[in-house]
């Protein structure tokens, strides 16, 4: 346990701690058991980062069969799976059967946070009692790391359901009967939490505790859930005190935008979920290789195989600027009329930081998307990444869009062929917070202030800079830069949600793919390519809040009536 304590891998930690309902051998049980618990300073300790184990099951990447990659739900990325592998994407999008009125279908989570909540609460129930022989700072420190990550569960429990039941207590059978407290007493919940926890957290740990919750990292997230609250002036005063505490822009001389996602120690990076190589028994590695790498990788990683699962849209790739800030009129290519290959190497950085595309250079190949055009594969093949077509049952062979999302596997490592993959997943950034804080000014009426904060982004990767005279001008810039900025990283999903634009943003709008077809003669033709079949997606008013569980509804007396529309 010690070698794993000081391996920084928040993964592996959470994961032993809880593999066993417990640390450091305890019984199994899912009782909360003080004497083990409360032994020593390091059982305290390895308790405290089983509780992790919230903020791993939060990545995009964890699940073994990535089915929590939420950008999938959107205009950004395509699935080429209908179901296989487990995966509700396109079902999700397609069918009003997914989500019903006995839950919320794939992005349910409410018995599980629950379960954990129970445990937080337990935990921060005791922790007062033993000040005397652990001290001040040390309790204080550990409940602030319970407490941020109770939030955590609360705040992906409200942005499914809306307002939930509030247990910041050990309730016993007395207390089952709770009702059910409004949206914005639920976030004044979280956000309470959180002010806690950036009181107490320290500014950093020593480096044998490498990858717990910072202060920057707190207020981070405060910023975040301040934005769902609408409470703007405090999503802009915790964006500043993130500042002060640690947050920062990577910059060339650390990589740049590309540079957040090649290192975990990145100082752009506020929080970040460390895996481990071969421990996928234990749920600390994960599979991102297998799902997201180009098909045509196979045949350089002894056969192994990828699955391409995932697909960035020309929804997405449209939305990239050239290097110098103009919109790239992307029609010819669409319509099949261009004569030129399309301007992929004219892009800004976050493009070729993000994206695979037909041409570019992987792994000391070049990627491959094209199809041939000839009856005869053997002299003239399709490319070995060459794009499929989507139908509504199986998966397709490989990206149905003609393009593959590069930020979450490690070029050229070989690892993931047989120890499973290892990158690291990023929960709270920097540039993430600079733009909740651009936000925030603009709702409150500052445009010149809101500016500032998103044109620092932009001032990163090199583009000019934006203006705007008013919040519903700003607002599409700013949903253009989260876009592109935070492409693949869990965030438009719930900023769909969160501004009610589901209906026009999913609801009736296909996502296209680009085909490129290859003739003998070695010419390239282009043509967008519609990729959900045909089907019409939905996202419907009821959408906003889904349904409360069925057991929930039946087991608790007080807990009012169901979300509108279930």
């Amino acid at each position: 346990m010690n070698k794993i304590l000081k391996s920084l891998a928040i993964v592996s930690l959470a994961t032993f701690a809880c593999s066993c309902d417990g640390v450091l051998n305890i019984d199994p049980t899912d009782r909360f058991s003080p004497s083990t618990v409360w032994s020593t300073e390091e059982s305290v300790d390895s308790y405290v980062y089983g509780f992790y184990a919230q903020l791993k099951e939060a990545t995009e990447i964890y699940n073994s069969q990535m089915m929590d990659f939420t950008d999938a739900y959107t205009d950004l990325i395509k699935s080429s799976s209908w179901a296989d592998y487990d995966h509700s994407y396109n079902r999700a999008l397609l069918q009003e059967s997914t989500f019903t009125s006995d839950d919320a279908g794939p992005l349910a989570c409410w018995s599980d946070n629950y379960t954990r909540i129970r445990r937080f609460n337990e935990f921060l129930r005791d922790a007062p009692d033993y000040v005397d022989e652990f001290g001040e700072d040390f309790i204080n420190i550990r409940q602030a790391e319970a407490r941020f990550i109770r939030a955590y569960a609360y705040y992906q429990l409200i942005r499914v359901y809306g307002g939930v039941v509030l247990r910041t207590e050990v309730d016993g059978p007395d207390e089952n009967d709770k009702a059910r407290s409004t949206e914005a007493e639920s976030w004044a919940q979280v956000i309470e939490d959180l002010e806690y926890a950036v009181q107490y957290l320290p500014e950093e740990w020593d480096s044998s505790y490498s990858g717990r919750i910072t202060k920057a990292a707190g207020y981070g997230m405060l910023s975040r859930v301040a934005l769902f609250a609408e409470d703007w002036d405090l999503a802009i005063a915790a964006a500043d005190s993130c500042a002060t505490y640690g947050g920062m822009l990577s910059l060339d001389d650390n990589g740049g935008y590309e540079g957040v996602f090649s290192s975990s120690t990145n100082p752009e990076n506020l929080l970040v979920i460390n895996f481990l190589p071969g421990y996928f028994s234990q749920n600390v590695s994960h599979r991102a290789d297998v799902f997201m790498r180009p098909v045509g990788d196979g045949p350089y990683h002894s056969n192994s195989t990828v699955y391409a699962a995932f697909g960035p849209t020309n929804e997405l790739v449209e939305r990239y600027e050239t290097a110098d800030g103009e919109t790239v009129d992307w029609t010819p290519w669409y319509e099949g009329t261009a004569t030129t290959e399309p301007p992929y190497a004219e892009l800004e950085p976050r493009f070729h930081a993000s994206i695979l595309y037909n041409g570019a250079e992987w792994e000391g190949r070049t990627i491959e998307t094209f199809v041939s055009s000839s009856t005869d594969k053997t002299n003239y093949p399709d490319g070995e990444d060459a794009i499929s077509e989507f139908t509504n049952s199986g998966t397709a062979a490989s990206s149905v869009t003609g393009y593959y999302l590069k930020k979450w596997y490690t070029e050229n490592d070989k690892t993931w062929e047989t120890q499973q993959s290892s990158h690291f997943a990023i929960l709270i950034r920097y540039a993430e917070v600079l733009l909740n804080k651009a936000e925030a000014y603009a709702e409150n009426g500052e445009i010149a202030l809101a500016l500032e904060a998103l044109n620092t982004v932009r001032a990163r990767v090199g583009l000019p800079a934006k203006t705007a005279t008013s919040r519903d001008e700003f607002m599409e810039l700013l949903e253009q830069e989260r876009i592109v900025e935070l492409a693949g990283e869990g965030f438009r999903y719930w900023d769909i949600r969160r501004w009610r634009i589901g209906e026009t943003a999913i609801g009736n709008n296909p996502v296209h793919g680009l085909k490129i077809t290859k003739s003998e003669s070695g010419e390239l033709s282009y043509e967008e390519v519609e990729v959900d079949y045909g089907l019409t997606r939905l996202f419907y008013e009821r959408y906003y809040a889904f349904s409360l569980p069925v057991s929930e509804l039946s087991n608790n007396a007080l807990i009012g009536s169901n979300n509108p529309g279930w």
